[in-house]
C-alpha cells in the first residue's frame, strides 16, 4: 500500500523539500516500484510524481495517458506539448531548494542513477539542487516487512541444506564412479530447490579448482569440469520461496574432495573468513553504538583484513550487495571498490557479506547474508558460519 504519510515523514527526517519521481517507458524501475505500478503497465509517455515534504502531491501526466497515476493521491496536471511539460515541471519545483531524484553525481552509484542527464538538467534549470534519492528508495523499496523476513528465513533453511545435498552427492559419486561433473552437482541443487518450492533467476555456480578462481564462472563452461578426489570445489547458490514478494537467500561455501584439507587451501580460507567476520563486526558495532553506517565503511573493514594479509590484488569485487526480491536488490551495497556506497545501512534491510581471494589455481569465497531488524539487531542467516573448508569425503 502506498503510504504518503510515511514518505513525507522520511522527507522531513532527511531534510528534503521534494521527491520528484520520473519515468519514461520503464527507464526508472525504482520509481515504478515506489509508485506501485504493475510491470505490465508500461506506458509510452513521460510522467512525474512530485511528493512535497508537506502538502498534496502532484501528478504530471500526458493527455493520452492521463490515468496513468490515478491510483495515487494528489492533484493532477495534464500536458500535451513539450512546452507545457517543462512549464509544469517549473511550477512543481518552484521554491523547493532540495529535490531528490534517482540521480548520482558523476554516476558514482549506477544502481540509483535512473534519471537521464537531460531531465536532471531540466529540473536544475529552475533553480533546484538535485540530490540523490538513494536512502529514500531504500526506505520504500529495499526494506522488508515481517512476512518477507519470515520467507527469507525459510529460504535460508533450504539454501543451507542445499550444501549438504551437494557435498553428499559429490561424495557418493566419487565413491561409486570416481568422478562427477560440475553440471550434475548444479542440477542436484536445482532439484533440491524445486522440491522445496523455491525459485531462482539463474542456476548456482559449481566451480572446481581453477574455476573457483573465476568469481562469475558459468558452471560447466570451462576446461576440466570433472570433479575428482583431491579437487577443491566452490558452490555459490541463491534462491527464494516461490511466492509473491519473496526475498532471496544467497550463500557461498567451499569444500575439498578428500578426508583432510591441504594447508594451502586452509591458509587462504582463514584470511577470507576473518575478513567476513570483520565486516559483520563493523555492522554490529555501529548499531550497538547507535552510529549511522554507510556501505563503504563495511567494505573497508572487510578489505583491510585481506589487504593486510597481502592478498588485496586478488580481492576483485565489492564486499556485498543488497538483497531483496531480486538477488541483487535496490538497497545499499557494501562497496568502496566499484562505487563509493554512501547510502546508509538501514534497519529492515538485508545484504550479503562475501569476501573472496581469487588466484589462478583456486579461489575462496565465504558468503553469508546479514539482516538488520527494526530494533537494530544484526542477524546472520543461512546456518552456522563456515569456519573451515569442508573435507567432503570425511564428512559425507
Amino acid at each position: 500500500m502506498f503510504d504518503l504519510t510515511r514518505i513525507q515523514a522520511a522527507l522531513n527526517e532527511l531534510d528534503v523539500d521534494l521527491w520528484l519521481l520520473y519515468d519514461f517507458r520503464g527507464s526508472n524501475i525504482l520509481a515504478r516500484r515506489v509508485l506501485q505500478l504493475p510491470d505490465d503497465q508500461m506506458g509510452s509517455r513521460r510522467f512525474f510524481y512530485a511528493i512535497p515534504r508537506k502538502g498534496e502531491p502532484v501528478k504530471l501526466v500526458h493527455r493520452i495517458e492521463s490515468g496513468a497515476l490515478d491510483h495515487l493521491p494528489g492533484s493532477k496536471a495534464v500536458y500535451l506539448k513539450w512546452q507545457s511539460l517543462e512549464e509544469a515541471v517549473g511550477k512543481i519545483v518552484e521554491g523547493k531548494a532540495k529535490v531528490a531524484m534517482e540521480y548520482s553525481p558523476r554516476n558514482a552509484n549506477p544502481y540509483i542513477s535512473r534519471v537521464d542527464a537531460g531531465t536532471v538538467e531540466l529540473v536544475r534549470s529552475f533553480g533546484a539542487e538535485i540530490i540523490p534519492s538513494g536512502d529514500l528508495i531504500q526506505s520504500f523499496e529495499a526494506t522488508w516487512d515481517a512476512d518477507q523476513w519470515a520467507m527469507h528465513l525459510e529460504a535460508a533453511t533450504h539454501t543451507n541444506e542445499a550444501f549438504n545435498v551437494a557435498w553428499k552427492f559429490i561424495a557418493d559419486s566419487i565413491r561409486s564412479n570416481g568422478e562427477v561433473e560440475e553440471v550434475a552437482v548444479r542440477d542436484v541443487i536445482m532439484d533440491h530447490f524445486a522440491a522445496n518450492k523455491m525459485t531462482t533467476y539463474h542456476p548456482p555456480i559449481v566451480g572446481v579448482n581453477s574455476h573457483s578462481g573465476d568469481c562469475h564462472y558459468e558452471t560447466g563452461s570451462g576446461e576440466g569440469t570433472t570433479i575428482r578426489e583431491g579437487d577443491f570445489v566452490l558452490v555459490d547458490l541463491w534462491a527464494k520461496m516461490d511466492r509473491p514478494r519473496s526475498v532471496y537467500s544467497d550463500l557461498t561455501r567451499t569444500g575439498f574432495v578428500g578426508t583432510a584439507v591441504p594447508q594451502k587451501y586452509t591458509d587462504i580460507f582463514l584470511i577470507v573468513a576473518a575478513a567476513r567476520d570483520a565486516a559483520i563486526a563493523c555492522v554490529e558495532s555501529a548499531y550497538a553504538e547507535g552510529r549511522a553506517l554507510q556501505g563503504w565503511e563495511v567494505d573497508d573493514a572487510c578489505r583491510k583484513v585481506i589487504d593486510d594479509a597481502g592478498y588485496g590484488e586478488f580481492y576483485v569485487h565489492r564486499t556485498g550487495h543488497s538483497i531483496g526480491q531480486e538477488v541483487h536488490g535496490n538497497g545499499a551495497n557494501m562497496d568502496n571498490l566499484e562505487t563509493r556506497e554512501e547510502r546508509l545501512v538501514m534497519k529492515n534491510t538485508c545484504f550479503s557479506v562475501e569476501p573472496g581471494i581469487y588466484q589462478a589455481e583456486f579461489g575462496v569465497r565465504s558468503e553469508v547474508d546479514v539482516f538488520v531488524d527494526g530494533d537494530g539487531k544484526v542477524h546472520v542467516t543461512g546456518g552456522e558460519l563456515q569456519t573451515a573448508i569442508v573435507p567432503i569425503l570425511a564428512r559425507y
